[in-house]
């Protein structure tokens, strides 16, 4: 329904907007038209976002939300766009998470957006709706990211997350290169370690969508000559962070899931491999003993 306070797009202009989005090369262009008119708040409004759209522009970037997880996160322009198969990752981490003792303590690195962060957090919430072991009582969120954008919208999304009645989460965004930032107070003590890193190649930019090619930070997508220079670092890092049987979660590709799997088992961490292939999605698990 549209939120126009005095006027509401009639069937012809739609017609219109959903013909000019089709010939931009938009698949799902009346889908499209319901987001937009939904999300803009005067016919001018509408107008400029459609320009936007018609221009290659994110539908995300141009909403200024993403969908993930049923969550509706903040996604500012030249921020990476959450992904369908990291919602994959998350159910993994919530899975672990529901196992522990406690209350867990998570990192989420390269957050991006902090849509999984949040994702994870409502995932948790529910866990104490319905009884189980850990939920978001005196839980610890902390997220970590390069690009100050991102970061901005990490602390509106997190700061925004989900939570049942009575319960807490202690969250904290910082601005840096993975570990780097963190306080050394977290060293030994984290549970659950998400990661979401760029694992492109470089020489496979190229051949990414022009949505992400042209309108997302290349710091989020490229990850070296075989994609896996951040993943590595990330892998490394992990075990001085995690708590005596904490686990490391890293998004990658069924391609690169057997070198990531053995880079795990380099760094001291049971190694395994988890996929989805209704998602296309590939998660490699590692559990410090």
């Amino acid at each position: 329904m549209s939120v126009f306070s005095s006027s509401v797009p009639s069937t012809a202009s739609t017609s219109a907007i959903v013909a000019r989005l089709r010939a931009a090369g938009c698949v799902f262009a009346e889908d499209e038209v319901e987001l937009l008119v939904s999300t803009a708040r005067t016919p001018a409004e509408l107008a400029a976002m459609v320009e936007r759209r018609v221009l290659g522009e994110p539908l995300q970037h141009v909403l200024g939300w993403a969908e993930f997880c049923g969550l509706r996160v903040v996604v500012e322009p030249g921020v990476f766009v959450p992904r369908p198969r990291t919602e994959f990752l998350i159910g993994q981490a919530a899975a672990l998470a529901r196992r522990l003792p406690g209350p867990p303590v998570i990192l989420d690195l390269c957050c991006g957006s902090g849509a999984a962060g949040a994702a994870l957090a409502a995932a948790l919430s529910t866990g104490l709706a319905t009884g189980l072991a850990t939920g978001l009582e005196g839980a610890e969120l902390h997220a970590v990211d390069l690009d100050p954008a991102a970061v901005r919208c990490a602390r509106r999304n997190l700061a925004a997350a989900p939570l049942r009645p009575g319960g807490t989460l202690r969250s904290r965004v910082y601005q840096g290169d993975l570990y780097d930032p963190l306080p050394a107070s977290l060293l030994g003590r984290v549970d659950i370690v998400i990661a979401s890193p760029p694992y492109v190649p470089s020489g496979s930019i190229v051949l990414l969508p022009p949505e992400a090619r042209l309108h997302e930070p290349l710091m989020a997508l490229d990850g070296g000559g075989d994609g896996l220079d951040v993943v590595r670092r990330v892998i490394a890092g992990a075990p001085r962070w995690l708590a005596p049987g904490g686990h490391l979660l890293v998004e990658t590709s069924e391609r690169q899931a057997g070198a990531t799997a053995e880079a795990v088992a380099r760094a001291g961490l049971a190694a395994r491999v988890a996929s989805s292939d209704e998602l296309d999605a590939t998660a490699v698990i590692g559990t410090r003993p």
